[in-house]
């Protein structure tokens, strides 16, 4: 089959009869003869046919990148893959792509925003046979080189926005520890004239291994330096299959995607599966705007959504403050937009409750899905939109064809197996094992309780369980019921070291603008004296006028600790005692 010279790089392979090793495949046929490669052709991997064969759905859109106007759809995006793919084999050094082509661990750090660019490196790097490692945009040259440095990567492919960095980065790895680490840009090489879907070919050598390494995903480093959890190839498959499978996402659903792409949400929820089940997705990134969200919704058209609990806020807010007072035909067309989605989902922690009631009677009886995952196992509990009656707060049942248990019966820490658990932490064998018990069960560092076939997240064992007079007490549970007080925005809650207590239950809330701007601890109490016990009361709070958070919406709660509740004390932190009630410390 020709390939016409203007569509693709010219070929990167060598073409001679190279036989494929015969001790891995012995007997089989492809051990006679040359390897099936070539610039129109991809490896044998499941995604790669699977897309191939939407391609031949000429309707169907595959990518809107809204912010930097990009419109493809899977023809133009397979023609771009295998044309960046193509230029990474003519690129890299050749002692890097005998590597490859052996199917050694070889690393290529990806860097950009959440669009069309990333999406074509995410897989022209999976087509080559590279493991893929994202890393922030939004990141200094000294902490980007760790990540690059952590993982021994041969290259960074670059997004235009991220150019200036990746150059930095390019010339401190220089110095530090690889000469042959270059910034290689994609922007040069995608929105080629499309090839037919008819001239993509999909090799007939043996398939991708399914268990050799395709993804690293940094941990946030809430509990010390960021970790690469290592994926295996099958993950993928895996992802796509069960994430589509339980939210019944077909062919020309549309995803609004306004998440990292460096953190596992952001790939495994809000794009491969909606790649792989022929939808569409709509790429909006540079920072989370809630009028232009809106506008958008009103517009139509898009089935699934996934935020964090402060994008929830932020646009029940939006609506409550400027949405509810227009006229109510204009109204009607936000309020139809927002039931078209068939699910909203929310990551990092279940939404305060009277925040999700909003949303619910606001969707006509249909609540947030509340999402619970981690970088190194994905999801171990699903809520989906077909299950009914699952509880306020609740992350829904165990995941199908997971081996889970809580570590005391019905509450402790989340221990599992699954066939999407990590496969190692990179290059720290020390920290795998140690993440492990001694019957290869995960543990997770969350804590949970579970009430029939249902669970629930307490919160992080090292940050978000405060043991206060001999009580356990969860600090999420109580940052619930404070964020659903009507003048507090947002709200973090922890222990602070205490002589008397062990810890104290300490508060700091960032009020709604509209509001006078202060609060005293007594009147937080008195607020919370219906729906808080005593003992889970806090004793300690600081107004501050915003939290810090990490790229997926995280509190930073052990930096902010230390830095809004000091052991000196400050002037701005109230205190209660039962004797004294409010000193200042």
């Amino acid at each position: 089959m020709s390939v016409r010279p203007d569509d693709l790089a010219e070929s990167p392979f060598d073409l001679s009869p190279t036989t494929i090793d015969n001790v891995n495949f012995a007997d089989d046929r492809a051990q006679w003869v040359p390897k099936h490669q070539g610039p129109n052709v991809f490896p044998n991997f499941f995604l790669f046919g699977r897309l191939l064969r939407w391609s031949y759905r000429r309707k169907l859109v595959a990518i809107k990148d809204l912010t930097h106007g990009y419109t493809a759809d899977y023809a133009q995006l397979l023609t771009d893959v295998l044309h960046l793919r193509n230029v990474l084999r003519q690129t890299l050094p050749p002692t890097i792509i005998r590597k490859i082509d052996r199917d050694e661990e070889v690393f290529i750090n990806l860097l950009g925003p959440g669009g069309y660019e990333f999406v074509v490196g995410f897989f022209a790097l999976m087509a080559l046979g590279a493991v893929i490692v994202p890393i922030s945009p939004d990141l200094p040259a000294k902490e980007a080189t760790y990540y690059a440095t952590k993982s021994n990567s041969s290259a960074v492919l670059v997004a235009q926005r991220s150019v200036h960095l990746a150059q930095d980065l390019e010339s401190i790895v220089h110095k530090l520890q690889n000469e042959g680490f270059r910034a290689i840009q994609i922007t040069p090489h995608i929105m080629q004239k499309p090839l037919d879907p008819s001239q993509i070919q999909i090799s007939s050598d043996p398939y991708f291994d399914l268990n050799k390494p395709g993804l690293v995903i940094f941990t946030s480093g809430t509990s010390g330096p960021p970790k690469g959890g290592v994926k295996r190839r099958g993950f993928f498959y895996d992802v796509a299959a069960s994430f589509s499978d339980q939210h019944g996402i077909m062919e020309g659903d549309a995803v609004l995607h306004v998440l990292p792409v460096h953190h596992a949400t952001g790939v495994t929820v809000t794009l491969i599966p909606f790649l792989y089940c022929g939808g569409c997705i709509e790429f909006r990134s540079g920072g989370f705007n809630v009028e232009w969200t809106w506008e958008r919704i009103r517009r139509g058209g898009l089935s699934f959504f996934s935020g964090v609990p402060t994008i929830y806020m932020r646009l029940m807010a939006y609506y409550e403050q400027r949405l509810s007072k227009l006229p109510p035909r204009d109204l009607e067309e936000y309020v139809k937009g927002i039931n078209e989605f068939r699910a909203l989902l929310c990551g990092t922690s279940a939404l305060p409750r009277p925040l999700q009631q909003k949303w619910t009677k606001l969707r006509g009886g249909r609540a947030i899905l509340t999402r619970y995952g981690g970088t190194e196992f994905g999801n171990a509990f699903t809520v989906t939109p077909r299950l009914e009656g699952v509880p306020d707060g609740s992350v829904g049942e165990k995941a199908p064809g997971i081996d889970l248990k809580l570590s005391n019966g019905d509450e402790g820490e989340v221990l599992m197996r699954s066939p999407i658990l990590f496969s190692k932490y990179l290059f720290d064998q020390e920290a795998t094992r140690n993440a492990l018990d001694d019957n290869g069960y995960f543990k997770t560092g969350d804590i949970a309780r579970r009430e029939g076939k249902y669970y629930f997240i307490l919160g992080r064992a090292s940050i978000d369980i405060i043991k206060s007079g001999g009580y356990k007490i969860s600090a999420l549970d109580i940052e619930r019921e404070i964020l659903g007080l009507g003048y507090v925005a947002e709200a973090m809650v922890v222990g602070v070291e205490d002589e008397e207590f062990g810890q104290r239950v300490a508060a700091a809330v960032v009020l709604q603008p509209n509001v006078p701007q202060s609060l005293t601890l007594d009147k937080l109490r008195h607020d919370l004296r219906t729906t808080l016990a005593g003992y889970k009361m806090p004793t300690l709070l600081r107004v501050v006028n915003e939290l810090k958070k990490n790229a997926t919406g995280k509190v930073v709660k052990k930096v902010l600790v230390k830095e809004l509740f000091p052991s000196e004390g400050h002037h701005d932190v109230q205190r209660w005692d039962s004797k004294s009630h409010e000193n200042r410390l």
